[in-house]
């Protein structure tokens, strides 16, 4: 059979477009350079060692992206060789266990954009004037520095720092988070979006091992239950980086920082949060050069069931280490101050 040549250049153009599509696919959907593989760890005995209480602390910090399945969830990149998202939470954030947590409203977003950005809450303000936080939970192993640390040890390879484990909620405003999309300070924007009063429920207590050890860390499941409902389960074990490796990062993002006894550190969530997006989709959205107020938009125009709201309950528990409760309210009224 002999084609024409208008037939011949339609073949040829299908197959060209076979090619290119192929080729999109596999962009798209193509893994990650270097998947995320847990780091080694010692893993304390519980029985060896004692609980503390825990204080309010003279600083929070906290790291990002450390367990596979929520890089994974979050479309988010990894590379080994470079640190995790880092940053700080504000001091009225931490509250303790039992407390009830008010969802911040849209004037409180504003604000917050306002300040961290200017003109961005007034942009807020108008494309979304009833803006939603789309707020998230985050169980989370943490640690309190049990001694001031001097940021020459930490070069040292055989230091081991004094800490102890507990367990918290880092609760999110992911709104101000996506607004961050892009933005050289991406990571002050995750700050911020986890800072609002209440936003780190902790358990009223640490457990501080007997005999630290290098790498030591509790290896205990944490669950996430919102009303009820298991939303996150993962053991610690799966997290890619120790406390020493968490403490470097700190310290080379925050050089002006000292690491002081107190300071609390939050060592990433596992898998299971509410905000979760294909890595296709993203992927295809930094291709065609979608803004950060058009992420939103999808954002919010899409299922937002898993997001908290008010009246909701959100325990995290430890094995072995205790729990944390917060209640989700619709206003400020309720949230549990601390003493001075």
């Amino acid at each position: 059979m002999v084609f024409s040549r208008p037939a011949r250049i339609a073949t040829i153009l299908g197959v060209v477009l076979l090619i290119v599509l192929l080729a999109l696919g596999y962009w798209l959907f193509r893994p990650l350079p270097v998947n995320p593989v847990p780091a080694s760890f010692h893993h304390y005995d519980l029985t060896k060692g004692s609980f503390v209480a825990l204080d309010p602390p003279p600083e929070i910090f906290a790291i990002g992206l450390s367990y596979a399945k929520h890089i994974a969830e979050t479309a988010s990149q990894f590379d080994p060789d470079a640190a995790p998202p880092v940053f700080r939470k504000d001091l009225r954030s931490f509250v303790r266990t039992g407390a009830s947590v008010a969802v911040p409203d849209s004037n409180k977003l504003f604000a917050a954009a306002e300040k961290l950005e200017p003109g961005l809450g007034e942009s807020l303000r108008k494309e979304h004037p009833e803006l939603s936080p789309l707020l998230d939970y985050e169980g989370e192993l943490g640690f309190v520095l049990q001694e001031d640390i001097d940021p020459e040890d930490l070069a040292k390879p055989d230091f081991v720092p004094k800490l102890g484990f507990f367990i918290s909620n880092d609760l999110s405003a992911r709104t101000l988070a996506i607004m961050g999309e892009d933005q050289p300070n991406r990571y002050d924007y995750w700050g911020v979006s986890k800072s609002f009063p209440g936003f780190m429920p902790v358990d009223g207590q640490a457990w501080v091992p007997n005999e630290p050890v290098a790498n030591g860390i509790p290896s205990v499941v944490i669950e996430t239950k919102v009303n009820g409902e298991t939303r996150q389960k993962q053991s610690t074990d799966q997290l890619i980086y120790t406390p020493l490796q968490i403490l470097r990062f700190i310290h080379t993002t925050y050089p002006e920082s000292p690491l002081r006894k107190g300071t609390m550190v939050l060592t990433g969530t596992p898998g299971g949060v509410a905000l979760k997006a294909p890595r296709w989709l993203m992927r295809a959205g930094d291709l065609v050069g979608m803004s950060r107020f058009k992420k939103l938009s999808i954002k919010l125009d899409s299922d937002l069931s898993t997001f908290l709201k008010p009246g909701d309950q959100v325990v995290v528990s430890g094995e072995g280490l205790g729990s944390v409760t917060v209640r989700i309210t619709g206003n400020a009224v309720g949230h549990q101050r601390l003493p001075e």
